[in-house]
């Protein structure tokens, strides 16, 4: 049996409840694995509450981003063996797989090996952060050397990200918090430039600037991290970059306090309160 965080109706932090749950064998191309860590992501607080990209069929699991052991593999995984220390990387649906546990059944295309360096803490705080900030910046934008870009909520962990490989690749990242308005930010857009709209944390209707957008043949581009995960090819040339800037030292994640499992309902307050700087995350 392992210990499950579930919810059975949305709502604050409070609706998250631990359950004793037979986790099983994996099937084809999934894993079990004795979890260690988990990063904490507003993803899944906007999930429990209702407000997220895909509803919850309730009751429900919850939790994208894990660091782990193999214990099991099931037919057709040929690239983990058990005892391996992996990383699950958020690329399914919370509906079919989730984290929050002491043990749960992964899909091994959503794993990758653990950084060496990376203790488990570490390891459960990189692949939502870079892989986000990566599909936005140099996936897509082809963020370089001479550019700038300025980066809104800068000290969480996807701006934290955003800093570091905009460092990373000689560009030049312009750190705000709590402040610019999508007007204020428009207004200092380049001529050709984009601004990408992610996260959806607002819930009010996030106004155009048109005059702005017209004068400046602007681009406003909505993204999420699952158009690179999505992409095996796009997904492998994100995982390599993130991957290699850790193995230089110029990516380094930053964990803004740990909790307990049986703090997962402190940890989602806290998550939500805006107080930290990096990565919150839930050891098992």
């Amino acid at each position: 049996m392992s210990r499950v965080v579930r919810f059975h109706q949305t709502g604050g932090p409070q609706v998250l409840k631990i359950e004793q749950r037979e986790v099983g064998a994996p099937g084809a191309g999934e894993l079990r694995i004795k979890v260690e860590a988990i990063g904490l992501n507003r993803a899944e607080a906007a999930f429990r509450a209702g407000m997220y990209l895909e509803a919850p069929n309730l009751p429900c699991g919850i939790g994208y981003e894990a660091s782990g052991i193999v214990e099991a593999v099931g037919d057709d995984v040929t690239d983990f063996k058990v005892g391996d220390a992996i990383c699950v990387i958020p690329a399914f649906s919370m509906n079919t797989y989730s984290v929050y546990a002491d043990q749960t059944l992964v899909p091994a295309y959503a794993c990758t090996q653990r950084p060496s360096g990376l203790d488990k803490i570490e390891a459960a705080s990189i692949w939502m952060q870079y892989l986000t900030a990566y599909g936005a910046l140099i996936d897509i934008a082809k963020l370089g050397k001479g550019d700038f870009v300025i980066i809104p909520a800068a000290s969480s962990s996807v701006g934290l990200a955003a800093i570091q490989i905009a460092n990373y690749v000689g560009a030049t990242p312009i750190a705000t918090t709590r402040g610019p308005t999508v007007a204020k930010l428009a207004d200092a857009t380049a001529v050709g430039g984009t601004i990408f709209l992610y996260g959806a944390l607002e819930p009010q209707i996030t106004p155009l600037p048109l005059v702005a957008a017209l004068n400046r043949a602007m681009t406003f581009r909505g993204y999420t991290l699952f158009e690179i995960v999505g992409d095996p090819v796009r997904f492998a040339a994100g995982k390599k970059f993130v991957a290699d800037g850790l193995s230089k030292g110029a990516l380094k994640p930053k964990v803004a306090k740990t909790f307990t499992l049986d703090q997962i309902v402190e940890a989602h307050t806290y998550l939500e309160s805006n107080q930290q700087v990096g990565k919150v995350v839930v050891t098992t």
